[in-house]
């Protein structure tokens, strides 16, 4: 089974060393979505603020971006 690794790039980029083996790359897409959404909700709960252009990118393990989650593509905001 394939590693995929889920790097943050925001206002301090954040390294994946760990990885998570996962059947495919929609299964990574996936998991990125909901990292991505998970840390949507704390921004909010504790800075007050989303920054749109934060992104997760998914890599093999090869160091290939397979793979990029931008926050507000994955985001809908309601008024």
């Amino acid at each position: 089974m394939p590693r995929y690794y889920f790097h943050l790039i925001n206002d301090m980029d954040v390294a994946d060393f760990q990885g998570v083996e996962l059947s495919n790359l929609e299964d990574a897409r996936s998991e990125a979505v909901h990292q991505a959404r998970g840390m949507i909700g704390e921004m909010t709960k504790t800075e007050g603020r989303i920054v749109l252009s934060h992104r997760i990118d998914i890599e093999d393990g090869e160091g290939r971006v397979l793979d990029s989650v931008v926050f507000r593509d994955i985001l809908r905001v309601e008024d």
